[in-house]
């Protein structure tokens, strides 16, 4: 076993022994030295090899039907062994970066697993994609081939370039569309996979494109390093060990996914559970956690608060560990969720760009409407935006004098980006909050004017990008507006174009327009007529829509006059 393995292991071990001892395990917790190491080849498939630790289940899917599938780790190495060999067939090499754009489906799992094998670099996609936003992750990520579902391979129909096109076919259909290679057919390579050369902690894994507040999505780079080991954050915060069912309802894409459903669980070696479903059903999702035996359930708030509409008593032996992030949660989930279960909401706060960062990990105090505390590893420090210094109040940021495993390389691409998110020294998450006498640190908001709907983030600047392609808009902005259920909704407020009313025939053509031209995720669902307010320099006070906002939606019932929805 290599010393870095070695060092993964121990410092696994460790967080494990130390799972309730918080003091301890901030205190004395040491990143391991990370030189050469490949998760699935050092780790998953270390796990297969062993007769006991890998006939355990790895990864367990059920269908909208009911139906369901699972895979032992063995299964899971084997597998993507297949994959691996018979990517490298079609010119899959170490370096080469490839768009993985699939749904709850053991492919998603086989490919990743036998891109980190090749040395690839992955490009996670979500299915709710447009052309537009799979020819950016082409072309600023530089992709050379994709792995799709057959039924979004006419996604790429419009999508120009030269690269290896491989389509998974669905249920609908036996065969990949004219034109693709058959994923399918790796079913007939070997089993064997010998490396082409050694992987180092240091080289690049995962690209992920996320929202911000400029034209163009960031480009956030993580190492074989950075998540497939800096997730020991994340699994110390959980608290998941061998034997757990882990169920984490999240979307494929999305750093959530890869967070809760690939590296923490399979770190500590528990059996990751996913659901699939059309729409989202609380008494479905509560059916899965009695008849699957889940011990560890983590989901944003928007799910915590559809399930707490159901009947929670129904549960034979409820989860034991459940975690929320995304958003803080409201008091009456927490209270009426341990009320039915017996067990406190935990929650953690993390990013795209790192592990989990600052959570409430087991067996320590839960403080009402408070994120936790800086987790093992991470040094947490609060900076007043308007002097620059340490204070009990301001900009969440991670000390880089001891800068954790966890924590991305950069954004790739963006020097400048790069160089404004590690200013002074520190790691700049955006986000604001507050820290009490005892070190726990309560969210207060974005920093900027990204904001999330559904669990998902929606940077402004992109929905008003679209929204302006319009002929009858003149100006745009989008800011949150409440909702009872989703926390936030995407909201226009229009300057119109002369020669436009503003009827609502109006509104509703633009409104489908950006229906039709952004993801659903995206979808603006308000929209309202009027100049902009602005300050001197002509920029937009968002600060001052989303006050409006919370006034004119303090009925939740009522619409507001002069709002148009779709």
């Amino acid at each position: 076993m290599n010393p870095s393995v070695q060092a993964f292991y121990a410092a696994r071990e460790f967080l494990v022994t130390h799972r309730e001892d918080y003091d301890t395990a901030l205190r004395d917790f040491a990143w391991p030295q990370i030189d050469e190491f490949n998760f699935a080849l050092d780790h998953i498939d270390a796990v297969a090899a062993d007769p006991e630790r890998g006939a355990k289940r790895a990864l367990w899917i059920v269908e909208g039907d009911g139906s369901e599938a699972h895979w032992t780790f063995r299964q899971m190495s084997e597998r993507s062994n297949k994959v691996a060999n018979w990517l490298r067939g079609h010119g899959v090499a170490r370096g080469d970066r490839l768009v993985l754009m699939l749904g709850n489906q053991v492919e998603l799992w086989e490919t990743l697993l036998a891109a980190m094998k090749l040395g690839a670099v992955v490009i996670p996609a979500t299915t709710l994609l447009h052309a537009n936003d799979l020819r950016d992750r082409l072309d600023r990520g530089g992709a050379r081939h994709v792995v799709v579902g057959g039924a979004d391979a006419g996604k790429f129909d419009d999508v120009e370039g030269d690269y290896t096109r491989i389509a998974v076919p669905g249920r609908s259909s036996t065969e990949a569309p004219q034109g693709w290679l058959d994923y399918t057919d790796a079913d007939a390579a070997s089993a064997e996979f010998a490396p082409d050369g050694v992987t180092r902690g240091s080289d690049t894994l995962l690209l992920y494109f996320t929202s911000g507040t400029t034209a163009k999505p960031k480009l956030v780079e993580h190492t074989h390093a950075s998540y497939p080991v800096g997730h020991l954050s994340t699994m110390y915060w959980i608290g998941l060990e061998p034997g757990d069912v882990h169920l984490n309802i999240s979307s494929p894409g999305w750093a959530k996914h890869a967070w809760s459903n690939v590296f923490t669980p399979w770190i500590a070696e528990s059996c990751v559970l996913v659901m699939n479903y059309a729409k989202f059903d609380a008494q479905s999702v509560l059916d899965v956690l009695d008849r699957c035996g889940v011990t560890s359930f983590c989901a944003p708030p928007t799910v915590w608060r559809m399930l707490i509409q159901a009947d929670l008593s129904g549960l034979a032996t409820p989860p034991r560990k459940v975690v929320g992030a995304g958003e803080p949660l409201n008091p009456e989930v927490i209270e009426r969720i341990e009320k039915a279960w017996g067990v406190r909401i935990r929650d953690g706060f993390g990013q795209t760009e790192t592990t989990v960062l600052i959570a409430n990990p087991p067996g320590q105090t839960v403080k009402p409407g408070s994120m936790g505390r800086p987790v093992p590893g991470f040094t947490i420090v609060l900076i007043d935006p308007a002097t620059g210094e340490r204070a009990d109040e301001g900009e969440i940021c991670i000390d880089l004098a001891q800068r954790p495993l966890g924590l991305m390389v950069g954004y790739a691409g963006d020097e400048e980006r790069n160089a404004e998110a590690m200013a002074g020294g520190y790691y700049h998450t955006g986000d604001v909050g507050s820290r009490d006498p005892d070190g726990y640190i309560t969210y207060v908001g974005r920093a900027d004017d990204v904001f999330k709907a559904s669990d998902y983030r929606i940077s402004p600047f992109e929905l008003e990008s679209v929204l302006i392609e319009h002929p009858a808009v003149a100006e745009a902005a989008i800011v949150p507006s409440p909702d009872p259920v989703r926390l936030a909704v995407p909201k226009a407020y229009i300057t119109l174009a002369a020669g436009y009313e503003p009827t609502e025939e109006t509104a509703r053509a633009i409104l489908t327009f950006a229906r039709d031209n952004l993801a659903p995720y995206k979808r603006v669902r308000r929209l309202e007529f009027g100049e902009l307010p602005k300050t001197i320099s002509g920029k937009i006070r968002r600060v001052e829509l989303r006050g409006r906002e919370v006034e004119i939606h303090a009925d939740a019932g009522a619409l507001p006059a002069g709002e148009f929805t779709l």
